[in-house]
């Protein structure tokens, strides 16, 4: 089958093409021919930066890289009983030594994934995988967001950030997302109550009294959002573990919740977010599209920082 190794971390020339075998599966597992695969920023940081290839994945070489996976199950393990041969499922796929989403075939416990609603593409569920479950819970499993509360999202035009927009509106809060002014009109069209061009202006002078900030930025967004947030209220990173003592003592001094995020594959938040997917609550912007023996040509253009919504690799 066609696999993307890495051998080592570096640029995109380091994404190497190669045929390997085709992965057997365990009892609980199901084999997904991908259609779809999705490109995160996730995906260029390992990538490029062995520090971060070794915490994600392991020193094992080579590593297959790759989250967002939609396709079609091909094989079923004796024990699995909510899939069958045939099924469109999409999730997050990445297990080191058994499968991750930049091959043909991938191994996946059942657990990982939830049944692809008709209504929406492969490359739509594909998106909506490692970006949407970030979103779902930084804002429902860890925020508590609830209707009322004032929400402020960086980068509200982002692959994160739409989503994110999208599910605090459905929540009921009243949401603020940043981005430059060329995007206002995605972000105000995906639910957001007002828009910040951080191009031109400054948050911190604009908003105040949010209950909720997602930074998906990182720099001083942090320091800066302490400046809005209200006593009491939370904000989630999922830039950066490394916290300075100055941001850890202001938000002490606030009494502000103040964490990092890393996302967890979960077939339950999946099939929750299939089913706003499917009532078209929630929906995927799918920027541009890209084919396999393109990888780093989409690793390149997610690299620039300006890309809308999602990217997407076809096999």
């Amino acid at each position: 089958m066609k696999t993307i190794i890495l051998n080592e971390p570096g640029s995109v020339d380091n994404l190497l093409y190669t045929e390997s075998a085709k992965p057997s599966i365990t009892a609980n597992e199901v084999l997904v021919k991908t259609i779809s695969l999705s490109v995160n920023v996730i995906d260029y940081k390992v990538r490029s930066n062995e520090g971060a290839l070794n915490w994600i994945l392991g020193s094992e070489r080579p590593a297959v890289i790759g989250w967002d996976l939609s396709g079609t199950v091909v094989e079923v393990g004796d024990e699995v009983t909510d899939f069958k041969i045939g099924d469109d499922v999409f999730g997050m796929a990445n297990f080191p030594g058994k499968g991750s989403a930049y091959a043909e075939f991938v191994a996946v416990p059942s657990a990982h994934l939830t049944l692809k609603p008709e209504n929406i593409s492969h490359q739509e569920a594909a998106s909506a995988t490692l970006a949407a479950l970030t979103a779902w819970q930084a804002l429902v499993e860890k925020a508590n967001v609830k209707k009322g509360d004032k929400v402020l999202i960086h980068a509200a035009s982002g692959g994160v950030g739409h989503y994110a927009t999208q599910i605090a509106k459905h929540l009921g809060a009243y949401v603020i997302g940043t981005s430059s002014a060329k995007n206002r009109e995605f972000v105000l069209q995906n639910g957001a109550d007002q828009h910040i061009d951080y191009t031109t202006e400054k948050f911190q002078e604009i908003v105040s009294d949010v209950d909720f900030v997602l930074d998906t930025v990182g720099g001083d967004t942090i320091l800066k959002s302490l400046e809005v947030i209200k006593e009491g209220g939370t904000i989630i990173t999922i830039t950066t573990s490394s916290l300075s003592d100055e941001i850890l003592e202001k938000a002490k001094s606030k009494e502000v919740n103040l964490s990092f995020l890393l996302v967890q594959s979960s077939g339950e938040n999946m099939l929750q977010l299939a089913q706003l997917l499917e009532n078209g609550i929630v929906k995927s912007h799918v920027s541009k599209t890209f084919s396999f023996d393109q990888m780093g040509e989409a690793h390149l253009y997610l690299e620039t920082g300006r890309t809308v919504g999602k990217i997407v690799v076809n096999l």
